[in-house]
């Protein structure tokens, strides 16, 4: 018995809370939104609640598939006829147990006819039938996603139904697997649920570019394959932004956003493709040193084409491009800064460019660093400490100086130089503003004189 629901809701016959909305409830949360079955009307149901509060209707789906929702300041409702001729039939055609239970609109029962309040007490995924996964291959990946989300365990005879059946993911709509998969992103045990579902087959079912990392042996500078170095750096990045509160503990809130968030679960889904390019590179010089050049720039590429096909919107898939097709970057101005050649105005340069995205590439250079070897390595801690330097230059001292006006403008290339106006106008003034943040220069004339010197010598533009 559910003693306090909503008194949004009428109390009538044939209309039953269902799926999550009861989960949630039975484990003390109060769910903001909905699932109502009804063996009546749908329509009328919805527009029973709306009469007594302020709300809309709106019908979404496909024909056979239509959902009412009701969209109210507190809740959104979403009500479905029931799938069969009573709600004993609607909730054994469900996933899982612990989403297959109901609440009795008019009496508050909660109507249990597949064990799942069991299921729930013992932290248990289970699927309802052994036809489930074939039903609707998505709910495998949901399986993954509910023990991310909720900290339960998959139960045997459904974590072999999987293995059984990762073949039929391929016929999945691809904005329901990633729906999912970001679901499970977004939580701060995904690395060892993608982990299990790379053990079920299932992850490379949906990325089967994954497929080749396996036992693709790397140089002298990796403990491990490809594959086991990406999960060895999804497990670090993790653990970075979700889990260790000893990573710049003064500047702790710089991790916020990226904490069950969408950048979060983007920027891990980032590190979990960002060498899939290395068995297409992978090549041996005269020494039979085996190298991996332009892997990024193929990783990329390959990301993209990974992100079209589980559509992704267009700005996540610029932003899972843009970090791995820059995320040897980093390694780069290390790599200067141990050969004690590294400037200023590179660092600066590295600022300009990423801006927004510039913690979020030197979050994922530690991860991909530590998952070279072990964790605690005295390389790793060197590197590490050079990139939260890197980090606190750019809040310090980078974007304080962003916070001024440019020195010039392209009015002024206009104006004071005779210009006309072209796509040129962007690498000036972008150079004059490096080197203005870089010290090189501190007035308009100065910036005028560089714009000059730049024009006169055009090979400085590229």
């Amino acid at each position: 018995m559910i003693q306090s629901l909503p008194d949004i809701f009428p109390k009538i016959k044939n209309a039953y809370i269902v799926g999550g909305s009861v989960r949630d409830v039975l484990r003390g949360q109060s769910p903001t939104d909905y699932d109502i079955a009804v063996f009546t009307d749908p329509g009328k149901f919805a527009e029973m609640i709306t009469a007594s509060q302020k709300g809309r209707i709106v019908e979404i789906g496909k024909p056979g598939k239509m959902v009412t929702r009701v969209i109210l300041k507190e809740f959104i409702v979403d009500i479905v006829s029931g799938a069969g001729s009573n709600i004993h039939e609607d909730l054994k055609k469900r996933d899982f147990t612990i989403n297959a239970m109901a609440c009795d609109l008019s009496t508050g029962e909660v109507i249990d006819c597949v064990d799942g309040m069991k299921d729930l007490k013992n932290k248990t995924i289970r699927m309802v039938s052994e036809d489930a996964f074939i039903k609707d291959p998505v709910r495998m990946v949901r399986a993954f996603r509910l023990g991310a989300s909720l900290g339960f365990e998959i139960e045997s005879l459904t974590a072999s139904a999987i293995k059984n059946n990762t073949k039929h993911i391929k016929h999945s709509a691809g904005e329901r697997i990633r729906s999912e998969l970001l679901k499970i992103l977004r939580t701060s045990n995904a690395s060892t649920f993608i982990s299990k579902m790379a053990d079920a087959r299932l992850l490379f079912e949906i990325i089967p570019e994954l497929t080749a990392l396996k036992e693709c042996r790397q140089n002298n500078h990796h403990q491990y394959d490809v594959f086991d170095h990406t999960m060895k750096a999804l497990q670090y990045l993790e653990a970075i932004i979700d889990e260790n509160t000893h990573f710049m503990p003064e500047n702790r809130d710089l991790l916020d956003p990226f904490i069950n968030s969408k950048k979060g679960a983007l920027l891990k889904f980032a590190i979990l493709l960002h060498d899939i390019g290395k068995p297409t590179a992978k090549t041996k010089d005269e020494k039979s040193r085996i190298k991996f050049h332009g892997h990024e720039s193929i990783s990329a590429d390959m990301a993209a084409s990974i992100c079209r096909r589980l559509r992704f919107s267009s700005y996540e898939t610029e932003y899972v491009n843009f970090i791995i097709k820059s995320h040897l970057w980093p390694l780069s101005l290390y790599i200067s800064s141990q050969n004690k050649t590294l400037k200023n105005k590179w660092i600066n340069r590295f600022f300009m460019k990423c801006k927004d995205n510039t913690l979020d590439l030197l979050l994922h250079a530690i991860a991909d660093f530590k998952g070279k070897d072990s964790d605690n390595s005295e390389k790793s801690r060197i590197f590490e400490a050079f990139a939260k330097d890197i980090i606190q230059s750019f809040f310090m001292e980078f974007m304080p100086k962003t916070q001024k006006p440019p020195l010039i403008t392209g009015d002024d290339l206009v104006k004071e130089l005779g210009l006309t106006p072209s796509p040129v106008f962007k690498t000036l003034l972008d150079k004059a503003e490096e080197a203005r943040i870089s010290n090189e220069i501190n007035t308009k004339e100065e910036a005028l004189h560089l714009v000059k010197t730049l024009l006169e010598n055009r090979d400085h533009l590229q």
